[in-house]
């Protein structure tokens, strides 16, 4: 059977991002652009700017990716693109592009979750090294900025099998790792310099408990929440309470003053203006998150009949989060699988790599579908 090359299309956040991928496993081209720099002000992603933004880079992004792949619009087979979950305003950018290119060029059109893709992320790489041994089900963590998912994932005749069997209740673990550092005045976006920071703290230094749920979620069934369910809040408020305990405030702004005269700072930058009080709240900070997302991953690997684990979504890139999970893993005698940082964070590669099986069964979208940012796996 001939290669199938897909162009896949990502735009469900802060990255405008396109890609060309063959038979879901040879990757031709991989471009993204990031929108740091226009959010970093806000210390977080403005949904707005983010669209307008998208609206900017989404024609030069798809025609260098086509470029860096040797191929035309008309050369491509298919078309793939994030239908959610996601902000509704930056998918629908990606959306109403992938339509027109499929209607302009009649080619098919696949839909992917975001979700999905992330999980593809890995496959894809491990496929690359060559022929990927069947280790399913597996149990896919996805952990990133606005997600924490459990899912046991299996590939069946006609496609993929999900069931999701842990999520947050509150803030994904991305998100807590952002507000914690914009409380902290660490600057945006706040994953890569905590994980950065935490080796200059004692992890030891602040108890911060494990995470407890002591209700349910009102409006959710009963059987749609688990044990595997995870909460980061609590541990923002601690770290805010050891804030204001300590008398941190005072250091905190001068930080975040000194940091707005430099344009661009470097992780030397912010740990210059760090004393060791602060650092080792960062480093006790990571440890509690880390060691919650593997305690509970492994607690529902052990109940269930899997074999590998999967660790995807932009928190896959934390290095701390990649060795606990395989020194635990290892003294379970279970493989696990990172992809690599480039595709740790969000990318369309994932997005084309995702619709293989999809174009290979036939399942397009009909021209009616639209942005869905609450979009279920």
């Amino acid at each position: 059977m001939p290669e199938a090359c897909i162009l896949g299309i990502e735009t469900s956040c802060d990255e405008t991002a396109a890609a060309v991928v063959c038979s879901g496993k040879r990757v031709l081209s991989n471009v993204v652009s990031s929108q740091i720099a226009t959010h970093r002000p806000y210390g977080g992603v403005v949904p707005e700017l983010a669209s307008r933004e998208h609206l900017r880079a989404i024609v030069p992004v798809v025609r260098q990716a086509l470029a860096e792949a040797g191929h035309s619009y008309r050369s491509i087979d298919a078309i793939a693109v994030t239908q959610g979950p996601g902000l509704a305003g930056a998918l629908l950018v990606g959306i109403s592009f992938a339509k027109a290119l499929a209607f302009a060029l009649d080619k098919p059109l696949v839909t992917v979750n975001h979700l999905e893709g992330h999980i593809h992320a890995v496959l894809l790489e491990e496929r690359q090294k060559g022929e990927f041994p069947a280790l399913f089900p597996v149990l896919a963590l996805v952990v990133s900025g606005g997600h924490t998912h459990l899912f046991l994932a299996e590939e069946q005749d006609r496609g993929w099998r999900y069931q999701n069997i842990g999520r947050t209740r509150d803030d994904a673990a991305g998100e807590a790792y952002d507000k914690v550092a914009k409380l902290l005045g660490l600057g945006y976006p706040g994953g890569p310099v905590v994980d950065a920071l935490a080796p200059q703290g004692n992890p030891q230094a602040v108890k911060f408990g494990p995470s407890q749920i002591k209700h349910r979620n009102r409006g959710t069934p009963a059987a749609e929440q688990t044990d595997y369910d995870f909460s980061f809040s609590g541990i923002k408020t601690a770290v805010l309470r050891y804030v204001k305990t300590e008398d941190l405030e005072k250091t905190i702004t001068s930080r975040r003053q000194r940091l707005e005269t430099i344009p661009k700072p470097t992780v030397e930058d912010i740990l210059a203006l760090c004393d060791q009080k602060t650092l080792d709240l960062i480093a006790s900070f990571q440890r509690a998150v880390v060691e919650d997302l593997v305690s509970k991953t492994l607690a529902a690997v052990r109940e269930r009949d899997v074999r590998g684990v999967f660790v995807t979504g932009g928190v896959a890139a934390n290095s701390e989060l990649r060795r606990s999970f395989e020194m635990a893993a290892g003294r379970e005698g279970l493989p696990v699988f990172f992809p690599s940082r480039r595709l740790s964070t969000d990318n369309a590669a994932m997005i084309a790599a995702a619709a293989h099986p999809k174009l290979m069964t036939g399942d397009f979208a009909g021209p009616a579908f639209s942005a869905e940012a609450s979009l279920a796996l």
